[in-house]
């Protein structure tokens, strides 16, 4: 499929950002003090809404976003769309006690984080319900995005704390978070290299129901010119480029993150060298998240000839 920038920046920015509202939520130590009790929540909720913002972009009509709140019954954008909301209310609720108190409410506090888990389970439904991609209709879609979400809301708490002389000890924790979260995403893309549409029985031949005639060849494309669907449903990157850029996101994404957090705890060192890790997470996830959906085959892709890599 193809993969257009602004939903590549919506699950990224906002996975984060909810995986660090997750992260304050369940009482992460952090710095104390009026500036932090206003400037950290104010990063995650930032994050956050960037990342949903950015998702307006794709739609035809982004003015009429509003209206998807009302399908909430049946379809998970639907329902990202209302747990995001509700999520971002508690959180201000929570912040405002935060600033107002001095005191990190944590019932409170867990509540909202149990929405921010939520709202990024839902974001991830919104790919995994999707019978007629192979790639993604895995529950192995909403793990990777879940704990791709909290280690970066781990990874950055703990890079923040450096501020307040957090433990270097606390490293450790986030070297084994980022270890988790890719070795699930490698699950996912072992999975995904024998899962074809081909591998799950959809061919032209069953696309076009002439199966039974014969073997199916494309005579004449549907449409002489490009459509909605050869733009949004038909992609194709090669083999070889994706094995790079698998490389490339492990490269940012595991090994640099994992080096420094390696560092860190080893030599005591301050954990504010994790934001740099946080950074190098994210780059590696914009990679990652385009090859998720640059190598997706959608199975209209087979009216249109097929996939060819």
């Amino acid at each position: 499929m193809h993969p257009a920038i602004s939903v590549i920046f919506f699950t990224v920015m906002s996975g984060a950002g909810f995986g660090l509202i997750a992260m304050i939520g369940v009482g992460m130590p952090l710095p104390s003090g009026l500036a932090a009790a206003f400037f950290i929540p104010a990063l995650a909720g930032l994050l956050a809404v960037a990342g949903l913002v950015s998702s307006t972009f794709h739609l035809g009509h982004p003015e009429r976003a509003w209206r998807a709140f009302s399908q909430w019954r049946s379809s998970w954008l639907s329902r990202e769309g209302v747990m995001a909301v509700i999520t971002l209310i508690l959180f201000g609720i929570y912040t405002l006690a935060w600033l107002v108190s001095g005191e990190r409410i944590l019932w409170l506090g867990v509540i909202a984080a149990i929405g921010a888990v939520l709202t990024v389970y839902t974001t991830a439904m919104i790919y995994a319900q999707l019978k007629t991609v192979p790639h993604w209709h895995t529950g192995l879609t909403p793990l990777c995005y879940l704990v791709f979400s909290l280690t970066c809301g781990l990874v950055l708490a703990i890079g923040l704390n450096g501020f307040a002389s957090g433990s270097s000890g606390s490293a450790g924790l986030a070297l084994f978070a980022i270890l988790i979260a890719w070795g699930c995403k490698y699950a996912w893309w072992k999975r995904a290299e024998t899962t074809s549409l081909a591998a799950t029985g959809s061919t032209m031949e069953s696309a076009t129901g002439l199966g039974p005639i014969g073997k199916v060849k494309l005579l004449e494309r549907p449409h002489t010119g490009e459509n909605y669907l050869t733009r949004e449903m038909v992609h194709v990157v090669g083999r070889k480029h994706a094995a790079k850029l698998r490389t490339i996101a492990l490269a940012l994404g595991a090994g640099l993150p994992l080096l420094i957090a390696l560092g860190v705890w080893v030599f005591a060192a301050s954990t504010l060298w994790l934001v740099l890790a946080f950074v190098a997470l994210m780059a590696g996830l914009f990679v990652e998240r385009w090859l998720f959906f640059a190598e997706a085959e959608h199975a209209v892709s087979l009216y249109y000839g097929g996939r060819q890599a």
